[in-house]
């Protein structure tokens, strides 16, 4: 296995600079994702937004983000 596949939720709050974001899974292949996805779907507050899903596909023993965190100021 050389990489994985998270499923995240992403759901827009009424505040323009604020999203509830949910961290489903990780899973070997994207079809598990898929499944875990489909499975959701029908569950209270999923269903009302379908559009949230979200599968990312990361390589193992790689460094995701390589910036730094930018300057507030």
């Amino acid at each position: 296995m050389n990489s994985v596949y998270v499923l995240h939720h992403v759901r827009p709050e009424e505040d323009d600079y604020y999203e509830d974001v949910k961290m489903i899974g990780v899973f070997t292949d994207i079809a598990a994702a898929e499944a875990a996805k489909t499975a959701l779907l029908s569950q209270p507050g999923f269903r009302d937004y379908p559009d949230g899903f979200h599968i990312d596909e990361y390589e193992l023993n790689k460094i995701h983000w390589q910036e730094g965190f930018g300057d507030p100021s």
